[in-house]
């Protein structure tokens, strides 16, 4: 029953797909836990009489690991599209678990002072370059397993996504029930990060004995001439675009926990519980859609989950924010995440489309980069400020819409040019 489940698929490379996903979910699985831990180790690492001060420094290296994301873009992707896929995915595996062993052991300021945060810093910016190049590489990889049933695979990229977001908000609601203040800032929020390196070799070893994509080597051994960098500027700023409200609503998320204590005053567990929702469609919503969109086109289904991120999220918040309450923050975020999960299954095919093979990675890492820096790297931290600053406790809902105006844009540019269907 299983080999025909994957047969019907079209999974006939399980290892590889297993290889591509299992990375990339404890990719964004760092980057999660660290989002959902920000109060504890704003106390930790960055000391500060006012506690928003000190959240807000801690948002802020959250967001500067993503500056140098467009620099793993680059440098990782073109690595990707010489030597392969596979080399790719396991030199970023490395960087990863390096990355996170930082985090894991550091001790905090009581104990070294300023060469804590220094130590978080440059542990970010290590995760940060290896992100760069984890999305392209993986989307990549999958998208080329099968040109008939890109869609279905390409989609698996986000999915792998929402489990990460499932084992993080698991995580982060156990530890922040079942242990003590002090034990949660002893070692509790050590926990998920130790998890995360323990589970960091056996990715590392399955993606160091996957075969390489059959596009690939298809293009290696037609020797296809590289595509030029700047023959595809336009590409990866209408797929930067493209990305915008994708990486907006999915980096918001990990603001919930934050959002639903500090300001809407409600017990730590709820913005857990929303995300878990959330993290739910993440997973059951993408590959769906892709396989749909191997049907009928990427870009009818995109625009439509796009038109739904403009028009739902501003309504839905400020009807949170006039009478704060747990179910309404877990009907959000499920709401929410209907509506991101079904743009991300037909985002990640439509984004591969755009680029050659011998350029994919590249431009599927600079087009995924570019957008996480400039509209989700630092969303908690535009949000948090933006909160603060007008007194609108509905500022994330402001912030989708306008993303997804943008993302709207780049769609109708990808149909004029010709681009996908």
């Amino acid at each position: 029953m299983t080999t025909s489940f994957f047969q019907r698929c079209g999974l006939s490379n399980r290892r590889g797909v297993v290889a591509a996903t299992i990375g990339n979910a404890l990719e964004w699985f760092d980057f999660v836990v660290y989002g959902f831990f920000a109060p504890v180790i704003a106390e930790l690492f960055f000391p500060s009489e006012d506690p928003h001060v000190g959240l807000l420094y801690t948002f802020g290296t959250f967001g500067i690991s993503f500056v140098i994301r467009p620099a793993g873009a680059v440098l990782l992707g073109r690595f990707a599209d010489q030597a392969g896929r596979r080399s790719a995915l396991v030199l970023v595996s490395g960087l990863m678990m390096l990355g996170t062993f930082i985090i894991a052991v550091m001790p905090p300021y009581s104990r070294i002072g300023v060469a804590a945060p220094a130590l978080l810093l440059i542990a970010r910016l290590i995760q940060g370059f290896s992100a760069g190049g984890e999305f392209g590489s993986a989307t990549a990889y999958l998208a080329e397993q099968s040109p008939r049933r890109r869609g279905f695979y390409a989609s698996l990229q986000y999915a792998s996504q929402g489990i990460a977001t499932l084992l993080a908000s698991s995580l982060g609601l156990i530890l922040t029930t079942a242990l003590t203040t002090e034990q949660l800032h002893t070692w509790g929020w050590r926990v998920p990060f130790v998890l995360g390196l323990a589970i960091g070799p056996v990715a590392w070893f399955i993606r160091s004995h996957a075969p390489e994509t059959p596009e690939f080597e298809a293009a290696r051994a037609a020797a296809a001439a590289a595509a030029r960098p700047r023959q595809l500027t336009t590409r990866v700023a209408v797929g930067s675009a493209a990305v915008v409200v994708s990486t907006a609503s999915a980096y918001l998320m990990l603001y919930t926990p934050t959002f639903a204590k500090t300001i809407l005053g409600l017990d730590v567990w709820v913005g857990y519980a929303a995300t878990f929702a959330m993290g739910l469609t993440l997973v059951a919503l993408p590959p769906v859609i892709g396989a749909w969109s191997d049907r009928v086109g990427r870009l009818p289904l995109a625009t439509i989950a796009a038109a739904a991120l403009m028009l739902i999220p501003i309504p839905l918040y400020l009807w949170l924010v006039a009478a704060p309450a747990p179910w309404k923050v877990v009907l959000l975020q499920t709401l929410l995440g209907i509506a991101t999960g079904s743009y991300c299954g037909a985002l990640a095919p439509l984004l591969a489309e755009l680029f050659p093979v011998t350029f994919r990675t590249t431009g599927l890492s600079l087009s995924y980069n570019i957008a996480v820096v400039t509209a989700g790297g630092f969303a908690p931290l535009i949000v948090a400020e933006l909160v603060r600053a007008t007194g609108s406790s509905a500022a994330p809902g402001f912030y989708i819409a306008a993303g997804a105006c943008i993302s709207l844009g780049s769609l109708l540019v990808v149909k004029l040019r010709g681009w996908a269907r």
